[in-house]
């Protein structure tokens, strides 16, 4: 039974990539009034996720020793480490003028980002039912606008609107991957599936905190900034009602 919620979870999240679609019919203004929108309110949602969810319940199962936070740390620090190598990617492919590479690199860094993805979600699963909903909920709310983002960068880099969504749905099936190794792995050491929730929590707040909430943090209007505000709570708010979910 664990394993179904799993493998549904990974897949509805793994769907998310056919977002980019909706490029196809929505007006590039309109589109980039709803990403941010979305990109405020996965803010709050992995916020969320990682503070009312993830580490209370990875506090639950192993105690609120050392080793809990240590892992969250380490967590934070090894997205911080793998995103600034993307950047200096970025950069160097940008000097030679080869952004087409690069878009490759957005396939694979969003491959592994989507196989941790699936083994989280595993992990959440695998303590109870409503942990595994919660996290898939804020993953699932964060890849709306990454993966219209990631659709965008890979039209820039040279593909066809199509090819971008296929290659970009590819890369999201490693959730499932991911899902499939977290549940076959927790046979094999129950405790260090546990672990995966801290370091997911690290991962969330760094996505959330260096990426997503300085793109909205800095607003002229000052109706928009309210209403980003309010979308980053909303995601706060969703992540909290999810915790009364039986």
């Amino acid at each position: 039974m664990v394993l179904v919620q799993i493998l549904l979870a990974t897949f509805i999240i793994s769907i998310i990539a056919l977002v980019g679609i909706f490029t196809f019919v929505l007006k590039k203004d309109w589109l980039n009034k709803i990403i941010l929108v979305l990109v405020a309110l996965s803010s709050g949602a992995l916020l969320g996720g990682a503070f009312l969810h993830l580490l209370p319940e990875a506090i639950e199962e192993v105690g609120a020793g050392l080793d809990v936070f240590l892992t969250l740390l380490l967590g934070f620090c090894l997205f911080f480490v793998l995103e600034q190598f993307l950047h200096w990617h970025h950069q160097h492919n940008t000097q030679n003028q080869t952004t087409k590479p690069f878009s490759y690199l957005i396939l694979i860094s969003d491959g592994f980002h989507n196989f941790i993805d699936g083994l989280v979600i595993a992990a959440s699963f695998l303590v109870n039912a409503p942990a595994g909903i919660a996290t898939t909920m804020a993953v699932g709310l964060h890849e709306i606008p990454q993966e219209l983002g990631d659709f965008g960068v890979l039209i820039h880099g040279g593909m066809s609107k199509k090819k971008a969504l296929f290659f970009n749905y590819i890369s999201a099936l490693t959730a499932i991957v991911g899902g499939i190794v977290g549940y076959f792995a927790s046979a094999i050491t129950e405790i260090s599936i546990v672990y995966l929730l801290p370091f997911a929590a690290g991962h969330f707040i760094y996505i959330s905190a260096a990426d997503l909430i300085p793109e909205i943090k800095h607003r002229e209007n000052l109706g928009k900034s309210i209403v980003h505000f309010i979308a980053f709570l909303a995601g706060i708010v969703i992540m909290l009602l999810a915790r009364f979910i039986d």
